[in-house]
């Protein structure tokens, strides 16, 4: 029993071990003194997914991975960036995953093709169901 809960506290010490001590980002929770870029900022925030979360934007995200993107695209912004460019920056930093919007490129392009050639043969089935239902008739 000993040993099981001497197995238990470390454990606990080891999950307090592996929280960062490192200060939050700068602009991770700061607005842009500029409401321009600020809106620029948050609109690109809502488009980057979370690496941590991965189902949230790096603007609804809590994770520290998160904060950090989120001071990155404010500190790009600030310093004359476009949205376009810290998005290019970021994809090549991470890989086309982190944007909502990934570009068409060889290795995409089978997630742009296939909606719509689900959607022909959804059609296409459909259309035969209701001929074969007319022919019974």
């Amino acid at each position: 029993m000993r040993y099981f809960l001497a197995l238990i506290l470390l454990a606990c010490g080891l999950s307090v071990a592996a929280q960062t001590g490192l200060p939050p980002a700068p602009y991770a929770d700061r607005q842009l003194d500029d409401p321009a870029k600020e809106e620029a900022a948050r609109n690109l925030m809502d488009e980057l997914r979370c690496l941590k979360c991965q189902s949230q934007s790096i603007a609804d995200s809590n994770a520290p991975m998160a904060g950090d993107m989120r001071s990155q695209v404010r500190e790009r912004i600030a310093a004359g960036e476009t949205p376009e460019q810290v998005r290019d920056w970021l994809i090549d930093r991470y890989g086309s995953w982190v944007s909502y919007d990934p570009p068409m490129t060889p290795t995409t392009w089978p997630l742009w093709i296939a909606p719509i050639i689900l959607l022909i043969a959804a059609l296409l089935l459909a259309k035969g169901r209701f001929r074969r239902k007319k022919d019974k008739k």
